[in-house]
């Protein structure tokens, strides 16, 4: 079975999760703006399926072709599916929240942020019995 696994930088820690898809939430950091991105763990990629932006701002402009649906910008990103996400955390920031199954969580809860501007990567991993 394929799950999401998230690490830490410098291997530091790694933790592994049962989920076939999740989203991904953050606030921008300077605009205050909400963000969401779906995606779904295939094979040993990540594909984003959709992405939403709640406003506009700086260097946030919703692309061509989105749609405004429920105050937010719902668009598909032309993406190929990723190896990996590079998550760059910061106490400065709010952290990320990872929604699946239900559930959303900081990614705190998860993993530490550990060093200031420390990386945290997320992947597609096969799961351990």
């Amino acid at each position: 079975m394929i799950g999401l696994c998230l690490g830490a930088a410098r291997g530091l820690a790694e933790i592994s999760l049962p989920v076939a898809a999740f989203t991904l939430a953050w606030t921008h950091s300077v605009e205050r703006v909400a963000w969401e991105e779906d995606y779904r763990v295939a094979g040993d990629r990540l594909v984003l399926v959709e992405a939403r932006v709640k406003g506009s701002g700086a260097g946030m402009d919703p692309p061509p072709g989105a749609v405004l649906r429920d105050g937010w910008w719902h668009y598909r990103p032309d993406l190929p599916p990723l190896p990996a996400l590079r998550l760059t955390r910061s106490s400065a920031a709010a952290d990320y929240t990872l929604c699946a199954a239900g559930e959303c969580r900081s990614l705190s809860t998860l993993l530490p942020i550990g060093e200031e501007g420390a990386v945290t990567e997320l992947w597609a991993c096969p799961l351990r019995p």
